[in-house]
This record gives structure tokens, sequence and C-alpha cells, in this order.
């Protein structure tokens, strides 16, 4: 077996999770070629004595189910997952899919229902068990990335496997600075955006979390928020892709949005009341991380970028707001993207994707490599 699963494994059991003895741990995978990952997984769990479970999932037979669900349906299927997350110390979730389009022609109807009725689920894997969500490096994922499939897993094992203990101390002053922060300003081609955080707190995202990781967030004052936004990289929302993102934004709330797909896009946003608010506010931290690659994951810890995420808050920096969606959009703001700045309480702290403030600049990739 290649040294560098192994490597990974242990890291997410006994880093990530940091799983103990008796404890229980759930390992969803979706995607057979993660299937030696998660035999190592379970390895590593029991080496661990703690006590591994596992769920096999397909997203092709999810699709089908979510095509034609109903309410009542969806309800029995979240009843039956809650009651066995609620058994769980920790989580895991590995996706390998070949594809990011199944749900494409899924109604938006249907897919409301599903996500909605499941967010129990969810909310108390995320605010009730040490959990990890990663992917794991295939051809699909080599193609998002325009690279061959060798360097596409060489990439894949550096930004996972990178020094998350180094990073988590250099987080310390900026999760200080954001505690102490009020008001927030963004500006860059397309964006003029001011709101408060003040009160909000602040989460190191430190590789115990998602993997890769390299991510601090907080969460706007929900109605505090004022402006345009332009994101700069593409997303996928309600199974299509989307490019060209513009929010028009009256306190607190999106009032216009604009994409390559608009009608889709406002589908998405129309899923509840929340979803036209804002639940986090996030700096991308990762020095491994420069391109988008159109998977979440991946392109929300970018270097020298943010996310402003339209949707459920995090119960660690809850600004009030529910929603069945949670959508990390992500805007990078180094010099060949377009450059911006970031301002906090009328001082610059983040300058083209650099930060310039001193006890910041630890920061800057040079110094997380």
């Amino acid at each position: 077996m290649d040294e560098r699963i192994k490597k990974l494994a242990n890291q997410v059991i006994n880093y990530a999770c940091r799983l103990q003895k008796g404890e229980r741990i759930l390992i969803t995978y979706d995607g057979q070629s993660a299937t030696p990952f998660a035999k190592q997984l379970i390895k590593e769990a029991y080496a661990a004595e703690g006590l591994p479970f596992v769920d096999i999932r397909d997203t092709t037979v999810s699709r089908e189910i979510i095509m034609h669900c109903t309410e009542e349906q969806v309800k029995i299927m979240m009843e039956s997952e809650l009651m066995r997350m609620k058994e769980m110390d920790a989580y895991i979730s590995i996706r390998a899919m070949e594809g990011r389009t199944e749900f494409a022609d899924v109604p938006a109807a249907n897919q409301a229902i599903y996500n909605r009725t499941m967010m129990p689920v969810q909310n108390q894997r995320v605010n009730n068990t040490k959990w990890a969500v990663l992917r794991y490096p295939n051809g699909y994922m080599s193609q998002q990335a325009n690279m061959s499939r060798e360097a596409f897993e060489d990439f894949y094992f550096d930004v996972c496997t990178v020094d998350y203990d180094k990073m988590s101390k250099a987080m310390d002053p900026l999760a200080a600075l954001i505690e102490k922060t009020n008001h927030v300003r963004i500006v860059g081609p397309g964006t003029e955006l001011e709101f408060s955080i003040e009160g909000m707190g602040a989460i190191k995202c430190d590789g115990k979390r998602n993997i890769p990781d390299g991510e601090l967030y907080t969460a706007p004052v929900r109605d505090s928020m004022n402006g345009v936004i332009s994101y700069n990289t593409n997303a996928v929302g309600g199974g299509v892709r989307h490019e060209n993102i513009v929010f028009e934004i009256k306190n607190g709330k999106i009032v216009n949005a604009t994409s390559s797909n608009t009608a889709v896009l406002n589908r998405v946003l129309d899923t509840d009341e929340g979803a036209r608010y804002f639940g986090e506010f996030s700096f991308g931290l990762n020095p491994y991380i420069l391109t988008p690659m159109g998977d979440t994951l991946f392109d929300e810890k970018i270097c020298g970028s943010f996310h402003l995420t339209p949707g459920q808050a995090y119960a660690a920096c809850d600004n009030g707001n529910k929603s069945a969606i949670h959508w990390d959009l992500v805007n990078i703001q180094r010099p060949e993207y377009g450059g911006g700045e970031i301002w906090f309480d009328g001082k610059l702290i983040r300058k083209d994707g650099l930060f310039v403030l001193p006890e910041l600049e630890g920061l800057n990739p040079e110094n997380l490599k």
C-alpha cells in the first residue's frame, strides 16, 4: 500500500478526529476508488481501540431516490440516520465521485425537500461529533484540476498532509484580531462590501475538520451586510455549474442575484428564507492550493482567497441564520485574479492576497510551507 495513504489515514483518525478508546466512528464513502483508503481508516480506528462503522454510498443511486422523493419518505430516512448519528462520537466522509452533475435534472423542489428534511442529521454531525470530510483522488478529479492523475495525486497528498500544527499556531493572531473586530470592508473588481462581525467569534480550521484544511472563519452579523460582491471562481449549485456569480445585498439579504445560470441560482437561493442571508465569512490559507478546480472542499482553502457563504451558520459562530443550504462561494484576491483588499475597523489587513500586518505575516504562503 502507498505509504501516503497510511500517513493520511493516521492523520485523519488520530489528529483530525482524535479517536479515543471505545469511541464510535462512522466512516461514509462514495466512490469505489476510495475503498483502499476506507479500509486503512478502519485499521487505524481499530489501532486506536475505537469502534468503526461503515456506510457505502453511490451518488447515482441517491439521485434515483431524490428524483421522486416525498417529504414523508425523507423524514423516515432522516429519523433513521439521525438515530445512528446520535450513537457516534466521530464521523468521516470520503467522496470519490466520478462527476458533479448527477443532480442536474433532479427537480429543484425535490432537492429542497431532501436538503431541508435531512438538515437535523447534518446539524447533529457538525455540532456533536468530531468530524472530518475529505475527497479521494481519482481520474475525474485530476481532469477537473487539469492535471495528470499522477501529478494530481502528488498535489493531493501535499495539500492534505501539510503541517497543520504549524498552521494552527500561525492562525492565532488572526483569530485574536477577528475576536475584537467590529467592521469589515472588502473591495475588489466588482466588489464593494461592508458588514459587522462584532461578537461572532473566530474558529480555526487546522486539520481537524475538513481535509485538506486551512481556513479561519467567523460569521457576519445577519442583517449588517450591504453592497455588491462579484465572485471570480465557478461553483456548482442546484446540480449545475455557475460562472460570474454577482450578489447585491441590502441589510444582510441578497436582493438581486445573477450568474451564467441565473434562474437556477435563484431557485437555490429561494430554498428557504435563510438562503438569501449569509452564515459564514472565512479566509482561505492553504499555501499549496492556488487555483480553483470546481470542488468546494479545495477551492475554499485557496491561498489569498475568502469565501462568503449564503445559508446556514455554524453553531460555533452562530449569527442566527438558519437554512437547508450552506454554499461556500469563493473570491480569490491575489493579483493574477484582479487583486483586492480586506479592511478591519478602518485598517488594511490583507492586500492582493497577502497579509500586511506584521503579526499576521506568518499566514502568508512562504511562511506556511
